[in-house]
């Protein structure tokens, strides 16, 4: 059986200022590339024979930083975009509330769309011959994955996942 483990980016400058990201890019802050340093002491651990990340700047280059601690091949890793962050509509880039009712915001990726997308993402990944897999992507997508694996965790808007942590679903 597959071992999965997932990763949300480091600190991103509009995690720091507080701002709802989304699809929107934004670079990491120092303390996200110290954050994703330090996460490769765990994943060191994990003999990952798979690094895959959303193609976003943020999490591809949590990605980078810890295949270079765990010499990992920078070439390996493999980017989908079913890992993008989910679409925050007009809410992109307004400060975050974790009681908006994000789902009535104009232009939101729906709820369904993206545990449709995470659905996408784990049939791909079933396809991979790799047994330990880390995915590197973002907060909404890592619940929405979370729902699909741990039918416990409900989707919900306002539970967080920290940037930099290992979590493991399978």
């Amino acid at each position: 059986m597959k071992k999965l483990y997932f990763i949300r980016h480091g600190l991103s400058e509009m995690n720091m200022l507080g701002l709802r990201a989304g699809t929107t890019e934004t670079p990491l802050t120092a303390e996200g590339r110290l954050q994703a340093k330090k996460a490769s002491q765990k994943v060191e651990t994990l003999k990952i024979d798979l690094i895959v990340s959303s193609p976003q700047g943020r999490a591809i280059e949590t990605a980078q930083i810890i295949a270079e601690q765990i010499n990992y091949p920078l070439a390996k890793i493999q980017t989908n975009d079913t890992l993008i962050e989910r679409h925050f509509g007009e809410a992109e880039g307004q400060k975050y509330d974790p009681y908006m009712d994000i789902d009535n915001v104009e232009g939101v990726e729906t709820v369904s769309d993206i545990i449709d997308r995470a659905r996408k993402t784990l049939d791909w990944l079933n396809t991979m011959p790799a047994q330990n897999v880390l995915v590197v992507s973002h907060g909404s997508f890592g619940r929405a994955m979370r729902s699909l694996l741990q039918p416990e965790y409900q989707f919900n808007n306002t539970e967080q996942i920290p940037n930099a942590q290992i979590i493991r679903w399978l």
